[in-house]
């Protein structure tokens, strides 16, 4: 019961700018907090009573004032980091799980459609729906900008390799592989949908990376181009059922020349789903079905390994992010599987 209304009594106080006011000047009453941010002064006390509960904001009981008490500790970088999440949460998860049976019953996200007229994944309706672009966008640059320097440490790239970076978007997994695995002969291509084609090449071109980056479109479910030394796939296999996901490693050893390498990057449930420390099984099924593609999942490390080793891999090495890296508030626990084609 009290998960929502918790979520958005906090919320709240930040959206209205309660937090911003006080951090402005301390000691505002419940009145001057409302004249400053236009809503009626008992209204603001109510919701107040949640933050004062939990240390979050402190008042005088003399003269009514409310400072900022724990709030006036967090730094900006955590502070941001939060809200961020927090715009996501309401804006694309709170109003799209009220479909969360639609969604699994569909394969699709129904919330999408019912709010904004979109068929299809948040990632698409990221390009093109502004509300749902301003709750996911800033997200996921956070996100790229803490992992894909951890994830670019966890393998190797042979001297003059052939890459290919499969749903590599826009094009900047393969321009981090040639900043940071180049090598003289290094060639990476990346493999999306082809409407992406024209934006991939223009970053190409600005990035300076034009003479070693190409782009080839397609269907991941379909077939691979091939003749590669290393396939990417980074951050979309959870994004599929286990059937997908199959025809996606069976079209990568495809791809790869005899001994190449597969690295896989990806959120994974803990062996013991039943760790009460473990919040991955608490978030990513609805977030996941009823908010994001309306299929796919997390899957246990363990199920990833059965499922490489049945399309022809042996897995090498498989990279954990360290825990002093991650910050306290992050509920997701990503590893990095690498993995040789045999045969």
């Amino acid at each position: 019961m009290v998960g929502p209304t918790r979520f958005m009594t906090l919320y709240a106080c930040f959206e209205l700018g309660i937090v911003d006011a006080l951090r402005k000047e301390g000691g505002l009453t419940a009145a001057e907090l409302g004249a400053a941010v236009g809503a009626k002064p008992d209204a603001v006390e109510q919701l107040l009573y949640l933050p004062l509960k939990e240390g979050f904001v402190a008042r005088d009981e003399a003269t009514g004032g409310y400072t900022l008490a724990a709030l006036a500790d967090v730094a900006e970088t955590d502070l941001q980091r939060v809200l961020t999440f927090m715009g996501m949460i309401k804006t694309g998860m709170l109003r799209q799980l009220y479909y969360l049976p639609d969604s699994v019953s569909t394969g699709s996200v129904v919330g999408l459609k019912e709010f904004y007229g979109f068929e299809g994944t948040m990632f698409e309706a990221a390009a093109v729906v502004p509300e749902v672009r301003s709750a996911w966008g800033p997200l996921a640059q956070n996100e790229t900008a803490s992992v894909y320097p951890w994830f670019f440490r966890s393998f190797d790239v042979p001297d003059g390799a052939r890459v290919l970076d499969v749903r590599g978007g826009n094009g900047l997994g393969a321009i981090m592989t040639c900043r940071l695995k180049g090598s003289p002969g290094l060639r990476v291509t990346t493999f999306e949908q082809p409407a992406l084609e024209a934006e991939c090449l223009r970053n190409f071109e600005a990035h300076g990376v034009a003479e070693q980056c190409s782009f080839v479109g397609g269907d991941v479910l379909q077939s691979l181009p091939g003749g590669f030394d290393v396939v990417l796939l980074k951050h979309f296999v959870d994004m599929y059922d286990k059937d997908d996901v199959l025809t996606i490693l069976k079209n990568a050893h495809q791809a790869l020349e005899p001994g190449g390498q597969i690295v896989v990057l990806a959120p994974v449930y803990p062996e013991d789903i039943t760790d009460p420390d473990d919040l991955q099984a608490d978030f990513f099924p609805a977030y996941i079905l009823g908010c994001v593609v309306g299929r796919g999942g997390l899957q246990k490390l363990s199920t990833y390994r059965g499922w490489l080793q049945e399309c022809g891999f042996e897995v090498t090495k498989v990279t954990a992010k360290d825990p002093a890296d991650i910050p306290a508030d992050a509920i997701i626990n990503r590893v990095v599987i690498c993995a040789t084609k045999r045969g």
